[in-house]
């Protein structure tokens, strides 16, 4: 199964695998997304979802609980678990 990552607000769509990081979904798919660490700790690919879900396979990423409520997330260490919109943090 493949979601679609919609990148608000120009509207750039792209296709989001599951078992692929946002992040590199977001750059094949021609997305000029801001990135550096890819780990999750320096916060410089942070966005916001405004719909959809991602999950994470570290325990914690680099997101106080806040933020993670307010729907930030880290694309560098996010996994897709459904259609998203995000927007650049």
């Amino acid at each position: 199964m493949t979601f679609t990552a919609t990148v608000l607000p120009n509207g750039l769509q792209v296709d989001a695998e599951p078992d692929q990081v946002l992040l590199l979904s977001l750059e094949m798919g021609g997305a000029n997304w801001m990135s550096s660490c890819r780990n999750g700790s320096c916060r410089t690919c942070i966005g916001q979802l405004q719909a959809g879900s991602v999950r994470y396979e570290i325990e914690w990423p680099g997101l106080s609980s806040e933020e993670m409520a307010e729907g930030y997330v880290l694309p560098c260490v996010a996994y897709p678990c459904a259609d998203i919109a995000l927007t650049p943090g």
